[in-house]
């Protein structure tokens, strides 16, 4: 176990110094979106596209993994609503509550993390797994937020509204450029391949650093609006197990039971989908609990959480199938 806890220590330390930086306004809190912009916009996007482009198209298109993920997420969705509704919580602090405990942060640290131990290979079940959560699952749960409107169309327009931002967002487009490269054995010119491996390779540790001043940005705007007042704690820690425990538990017997069942799934794409279940929760859960009024306070606390034990989870993960 130490040998791993010493592999994951200096992803988690990238995590921990982005956020001192921020807390201790070394790095000023309007800096944060510069980063972000880099990162989404920029080293992500090369990143996924050279993953895409230098993996099969059988891996990326891997209908099997992308079910047997989706139904799980759905589950812990379920389970996540099931808890913050006897809570008394409204359908938009629930649905939030449901997408941090089943969309893992799997572009700003899963897909670092997973190639380093696992290999290049981890990146197309990794990139089948992303898609389901950029797409089906975060419109699912914003779709769900709306319930709590007067107008019987809100959770319709909502779920529009999100596949817009689906539309918007670079991360989608790069893998699927990253799978039409793959797919027709095409590569850049030296040029444009070279800068592209640059902004790829700057990805990890800008992600990493980015999330933690994320999460410290997210922590002090709740702790200065009180939000959060009155949500039983116990709710939150329940989150938290959905993610860390319940999500990759539930992908690892999901999967085993559909391998022995002759489903064609492979055991190293199974692996891969239940390291990435067993990440901390996505930091840009916050951003979009904050857009859509949501309690921003409980939300940041459950990533916040999630990050901070995950360091010893994940490699217990890592442990237990590596």
């Amino acid at each position: 176990m130490t040998p791993i806890l010493l592999q994951t220590f200096p992803f988690f330390a990238l995590v921990l110094c982005g956020y001192l930086a921020a807390r201790r306004a070394v790095l000023p809190l309007s800096a944060i979106p510069g980063l972000n912009t880099f990162v989404l916009y920029f080293a992500l996007p090369c990143m996924l596209f050279r993953f895409g482009s230098d993996t099969p198209l059988a891996q990326l298109l891997d209908g099997r993994l992308a079910l047997l993920y989706l139904l799980c997420a759905l589950i812990i969705v379920a389970l996540a609503l099931l808890l913050a509704r006897r809570r008394g919580l409204g359908w938009n602090d629930a649905a939030f509550g449901a997408l941090v405990a089943a969309f893992p942060n799997t572009g700003f640290m899963g897909v670092p993390l997973l190639v380093a131990f696992v290999g290049p290979q981890a990146a197309g079940p990794a990139i089948v797994t992303l898609a389901v959560d950029l797409v089906l699952v975060t419109s699912l749960c914003i779709a769900l937020s709306r319930l709590d409107g007067a107008d019987r169309h809100g959770a319709g327009r909502a779920a529009l509204q999100a596949l817009r931002g689906v539309a918007a967002n670079p991360l989608p487009w790069a893998v699927l450029l990253g799978a039409l490269a793959s797919a027709l054995g095409w590569q850049p010119v030296a040029p444009l391949l070279k800068t592209i491996t640059l902004l790829a390779d700057a990805a990890s540790p800008v992600a990493l650093f980015t999330m933690g001043a994320v999460l410290a940005r997210s922590q002090l705007a709740s702790g200065v609006s009180g939000a959060g007042a009155g949500v039983a704690w116990r709710e939150e820690v329940g989150v938290v197990l959905l993610k860390l425990l319940v999500h990759p538990l539930l992908v690892a017997s999901a999967g085993a039971l559909l391998m022995a069942a002759g489903w064609g799934l492979s055991a190293q794409a199974v692996t891969v989908a239940t390291l990435v279940a067993a990440l901390p929760s996505a930091s840009n859960v916050a951003l979009l609990a904050e857009r859509f009024g949501a309690n921003t306070g409980r939300i940041a606390r459950i990533i916040l959480w999630s990050t901070a034990l995950a360091f010893l989870s994940f490699s217990a993960a890592l442990r237990w199938l590596l």
